[in-house]
C-alpha cells in the first residue's frame, strides 16, 4: 500500500513539473491569423502593416504557447514570462502602427492584452467580440505558411526588427509597457484574477520552457535584412494574400582591424612593392636588350638581303647586255655573209 501511494505521489509530482503540450504550429498560425485579421479590420491596416502585424503576433503566441498552462496553474515565473513577451509584442507593434492606430490599439484590451484565464483554461479575448471562428475579412498573409520567427528580437541583438521601417507617419511617443503602468495590478486581476498563484514560485525551474526573448526556433537570420520595404496605403486584399515583396539581406559592416596588423601589412606591402619594382626594372632592361639585339639582327638581315638583291640585279643586267651584244654580232655576221653571196652571184652572171 505504501509503495502504491509513493508511486502515485511521484507520478503527480512529475506531472506538475513536466511541460504540458502547447499548441501546434498549425494552431499558432490559425490563432495568429484570426487576431491579425480583426486588428486589420478595426485599425484600418495597410497590406504591409497587415503582414508585419502577423509576424509580431505569431512571435508572441509562439513564445507563450508553452507557458500559459503554467500561468493557469499559478506559477509566478510563468506570469512574468507572459508579460515580458507581451511587452515585446506591443513595442514591436508601436513601430508598425501610426500614432492614431496605436492609441486605438491601446483602447481595445482584446488587442492590447489578448489572453485571459477563466475556469482554469486560457483563451483569447478576441473571441468574445468575434465568436464566429470562421469569419475573416481579409485573405491570408503572403507568408502565412513560411514565416517561422526569423524576425524575432533574439536574432537582432534584442532590438526591434521593425524600428525605422515606417517613416511616412508619426509613431506613438514612448513604449507602453504593461508592467510599468500604475494600473498593472488591475490589469493582472482582469487577466488572471481567477488564478490562485502559488507562493515561492518566482524562480524558473530548470525544465521550464524557453523564456520569451530567447529563442532557438528555425528561420533565424544572422544578418539584419534591409529596411526599405515598399509602402502601400491600400487595405489588405480580401481574396488573395498580400504580395508585398520582402527586403533584401544586407550584412552589417565589419569592424575595422587594429593598427598593429595594418602596420605589418604596410611593411609587407612596401617590401612587395620594392621587389615588384626591381623585377619590373630587371625585366625592362632585359626586354630592352632583347629588343636592341632583335633590331640589330633585323638590320643585318635587311642589309644582307639588300646586297644580295642588288648583286643578283647586276648579274641579271650584265647577262642581258651580253645577250644583246651576242645577238648583235650574229646579226652583223649574217648581213656580211648575205652581202658576199650577192657579190658572188653578180660576178657569175657577168
Amino acid at each position: 500500500m505504501k509503495r502504491i501511494l509513493f508511486l502515485l505521489f511521484a507520478v503527480g509530482l512529475a506531472a506538475n513539473m513536466t511541460v504540458m503540450a502547447g499548441m501546434s504550429t498549425g494552431k499558432v498560425r490559425k490563432e495568429t491569423r484570426f487576431l491579425t485579421d480583426k486588428m486589420a479590420y478595426e485599425l484600418s491596416l495597410s497590406t504591409q502593416q497587415y503582414n508585419d502585424a502577423y509576424e509580431i503576433n505569431y512571435d508572441f503566441i509562439y513564445s507563450v504557447r508553452n507557458i500559459m498552462d503554467y500561468v493557469a496553474r499559478g506559477y509566478e515565473w510563468a506570469l512574468d514570462d507572459y508579460y515580458e513577451a507581451l511587452d515585446i509584442r506591443n513595442d514591436d507593434l508601436r513601430w508598425v502602427l501610426s500614432d492614431a492606430q496605436y492609441r486605438r490599439f491601446l483602447g481595445a484590451e482584446y488587442f492590447y492584452r489578448p489572453i485571459y484565464v477563466t475556469g482554469g483554461k486560457w483563451s483569447f479575448r478576441v473571441y468574445i467580440h468575434y465568436p464566429n471562428h470562421s469569419l475573416f475579412y481579409f485573405g491570408v498573409p503572403y507568408h502565412y505558411r513560411t514565416y517561422c520567427g526569423a524576425h524575432y528580437r533574439p536574432h537582432f541583438h534584442h532590438a526591434s526588427y521593425y524600428r525605422g521601417r515606417y517613416t511616412n507617419f508619426n509613431h506613438y511617443s514612448a513604449p507602453h509597457r504593461v508592467r510599468d503602468q500604475r494600473v498593472y495590478h488591475s490589469y493582472r486581476r482582469s487577466d488572471f484574477g481567477s488564478v490562485r498563484f502559488r507562493p515561492n514560485t518566482s524562480m524558473r525551474p530548470h525544465n521550464a520552457p524557453t523564456r520569451p526573448g530567447h529563442s532557438s526556433r528555425p528561420g533565424a537570420s544572422a544578418t539584419r535584412p534591409g529596411t526599405s520595404r515598399p509602402s502601400t496605403a491600400t487595405r489588405p486584399d480580401t481574396s488573395r494574400p498580400g504580395t508585398t515583396t520582402r527586403p533584401g539581406t544586407s550584412t552589417r559592416p565589419r569592424p575595422e582591424a587594429s593598427s598593429g596588423p595594418n602596420r605589418e601589412s604596410g611593411k609587407t606591402s612596401s617590401s612587395s612593392r620594392e621587389s615588384s619594382s626591381r623585377r619590373n626594372n630587371s625585366s625592362g632592361s632585359y626586354n630592352r636588350n632583347n629588343s636592341s639585339e632583335r633590331n640589330n639582327r633585323s638590320s643585318s638581315r635587311g642589309n644582307s638581303s639588300r646586297s644580295s638583291s642588288s648583286s643578283t640585279r647586276s648579274n641579271v643586267s650584265s647577262g642581258q647586255t651580253e645577250r644583246r651584244s651576242s645577238s648583235g654580232s650574229t646579226r652583223g655576221n649574217n648581213t656580211q655573209s648575205s652581202s658576199r653571196s650577192s657579190e658572188r652571184s653578180s660576178s657569175s652572171r657577168r
